[in-house]
């Protein structure tokens, strides 16, 4: 199987999944912080405990005004909370500069708001660019270590530099800001299900196209 049909067959397995990130721009301007290295379960938990105390509209100013040791507080379930506080306190700082207002970040063009991004203390490539993609619905693609072990499993592709791989989908995909978001969601559903660490072959569709599945004997 060729990179360029990886969406059409993830697709025809999973079906849409549409955007795949869950949330307001706003919400998810908070999740993409709260999921490092944590699970999606712990990420809800948290997020309940900020609705609960701040109501659904308007968070991110709401949580500007709190304390970092506050904000720790209600994202506790998270994990990492005194880190990620400080984290989401740093970004809440930068997007105060645009007085919170994500259609001045949206006018901007890519590369410079990706830039800016990259500066904020504790955000790293996969941070930015889910907040570019899914929240400021920017066409650039998110590698995750699902992608990475994708990549490898299924076309013996081993590259381990984020942007080289994120060059490599955008090589082969229109810069399409849905399709990217679909795409991405995909590689994570199909990960979980069948390509988790310890792979599931007999039971993947892809077993057959799949280089790792060959390699082993496993389709």
């Amino acid at each position: 199987m060729k990179l360029e049909k990886l969406y059409e067959k993830l697709r025809s397995i999973h079906g849409s999944v549409g955007k795949w990130w869950p949330g307001t721009p706003e919400e998810i301007m908070v999740t993409a912080i709260l999921t490092q290295n944590t699970n999606w379960k712990n990420v809800e938990r948290a997020m309940k405990n900020i609705e609960k105390t701040l109501g659904k509209n308007d968070i991110l100013r709401k949580l500007s005004s709190l304390s970092t040791e506050r904000i720790a507080h209600l994202i506790k379930p998270a994990g990492f909370f005194n880190i990620k506080a400080e984290r989401l306190k740093t970004l809440l700082e930068f997007l105060k500069e645009y007085n919170f207002n994500l259609e001045l970040l949206r006018e901007m063009p890519l590369e410079n708001l990706r830039e800016l991004l990259l500066k904020i203390k504790g955000i790293g490539k996969e941070t930015a660019d889910a907040i570019l993609l899914y929240a400021l619905e920017k066409p650039i693609f998110v590698v995750d270590s699902y992608t990475k072990r994708l990549l490898l499993r299924i076309f013996n592709i081993e590259l381990k530099d984020y942007d080289e791989i994120q060059k490599l989908f955008m090589s082969y995909y229109p810069p399409d800001v849905f399709l990217y978001q679909e795409l991405h969601g995909l590689i994570v559903e199909h990960a979980k299900r069948f390509c988790s660490k310890k792979p599931k072959c007999g039971e993947c569709p892809l077993n057959k196209e799949c280089f790792y599945s060959q390699m082993n004997g496993l389709s």
